[in-house]
């Protein structure tokens, strides 16, 4: 009952418009309040700063402004022209660049709305000047974006590592599959509307401009093997990746004189920005955090579910639909933050693994930022192509199908998140 009042609370808040960190940090220190009286707020202060102190955190700010050092530079544009090269050819060629550019702009910030402002400018006025429809170029574009938290590095992945106390390689490692896979379906149903809409082909396949473009974009496509060639390899930590990744950014902008100071500047902000609304999301939470360990909500879930039934692939069901619906309404880092820490003893009650169940939580989210009314991503990118989010809904519908599928193909075979994962560190 306690449960059923904190997130009644919770949800009032939000629907006043209060914003989601502060109305999870007033109802955490209501509870506690109630709960434990008035000595239980003593320690919030020491609470809230641990919280936010965890040293895989610190990933996050680095991967958001490397995103964001991209945004200023000519980094985009020139995957962009690279991706071209390669796929251009195919019906449908810019929805199909959309996807691949997304994919390798998805191995360097791990932010879905980075991907989306960066790629989203360049390539939602290219489709529309080549007569796609603009609900169309929103959802391809939108759609791909969300690729960028299934591709490791991965924010949503890394803020539920820290939750979950588990390990980020490894769900690094864990969702390339299932991001390629994710991909390939979205690249899938572009071009069957590509069909249905006679959409062009950008340009012959051919040889000398797929090396010439690789030339031009080989300090950008070597981004991605520098920060997941160090994780994957053992020789940087994910936090010290970001960093590495930072680095790397700042060296080629540099290089091609594009980075001044004014874009540092709004680089550093727009990092910033976006790292302390995840933050204080963090911290609020921790709060909660404490309030759930001193009542054993989450032990108790556990254990009223495992006597109805302790088939995980049933739990896995009931949290799909249970992430499926909370995507309406929150946001990917809200949702992480209020479901992980109550869910995480039912898993390992039923003996899901926990890297397994991080993909299924990522996957989510990734389907979460495509609907509306929130869709932070899917926002994002109709206000580039300037459609309207419900008629944009109804064409980015079958590529949130698409999702759908990888999410249960990842769900009810985990090989396929986590058969990487055994073979480079066991089962």
């Amino acid at each position: 009952m306690s449960a059923l009042i904190v997130l009644s609370g919770f949800l009032v808040l939000c629907c006043l418009n209060v914003p989601i960190a502060v109305a999870l940090g007033i109802v955490a220190l209501a509870a506690m309040t109630l709960s434990a009286g008035e000595p239980a707020l003593l320690n919030a202060a020491v609470v809230l700063y641990e919280g936010a102190g965890k040293f895989p955190l610190l990933a996050i700010p680095l991967f958001v402004f490397a995103g964001a050092l991209m945004n200023a530079t000519s980094i985009s544009r020139r995957l962009v022209a690279f991706c071209l090269s390669i796929v251009g050819f195919v019906r449908g060629g810019l929805a199909m660049v959309s996807v691949v550019s997304s994919m390798i702009f998805a191995e360097i910030s791990g932010s879905s709305v980075a991907d989306v402002a960066a790629l989203g400018s360049i390539l939602i006025p290219a489709m529309k000047k080549r007569g796609y429809p603009k609900e169309l170029a929103a959802s391809v574009m939108s759609s791909a974006a969300s690729l960028a938290i299934i591709i490791p590095p991965s924010i949503p992945m890394i803020l539920y590592a820290a939750l979950a106390d588990t390990s980020v390689v490894k769900l690094f490692i864990a969702g390339v599959v299932p991001g390629v896979l994710g991909g390939l379906m979205l690249m899938a149903t572009a071009y069957v509307f590509a069909r249905r809409y006679n959409l062009p082909r950008e340009n012959m396949l051919n040889l000398r401009n797929i090396a010439a473009s690789f030339w031009d974009a080989k300090l950008a496509l070597m981004l991605p093997v520098i920060i997941l060639g160090g994780i994957f390899g053992g020789l940087v930590t994910a936090t010290e990746g970001g960093a590495l990744a930072v680095v790397a950014a700042l060296a080629i902008g540099l290089y091609y004189r594009e980075l001044n100071f004014a874009m540092l500047r709004h680089a550093l902000f727009e990092g910033v920005t976006h790292t302390a609304v995840v933050m204080l999301l963090v911290a609020t939470s921790a709060l909660l955090g404490v309030y759930l360990t001193e009542t054993q909500i989450p032990q108790r879930l556990a254990e009223s579910v495992t006597n109805l039934t302790q088939n995980p692939l049933v739990v896995l069901a009931i949290l799909n639909v249970v992430l499926f619906v909370l995507g309406f309404f929150l946001h990917g880092a809200a949702a992480i933050i209020l479901v992980v820490p109550v869910v995480l003893p039912l898993i390992k009650a039923v003996g899901i693994d926990p890297i397994h169940f991080g993909i299924i939580v990522t996957l989510n989210i990734a389907v979460g930022q495509q609907t509306p009314p929130v869709a932070s991503v899917l926002m994002v990118s109709c206000s580039i192509a300037k459609s309207n989010i419900w008629e944009t809904s109804k064409l980015n519908v079958y590529f949130i199908a698409s999702l759908i599928a990888v999410l249960l193909l990842v769900t009810y075979v985990p090989f396929v998140s986590l058969g990487l994962v055994n073979l480079l560190y066991g089962p």
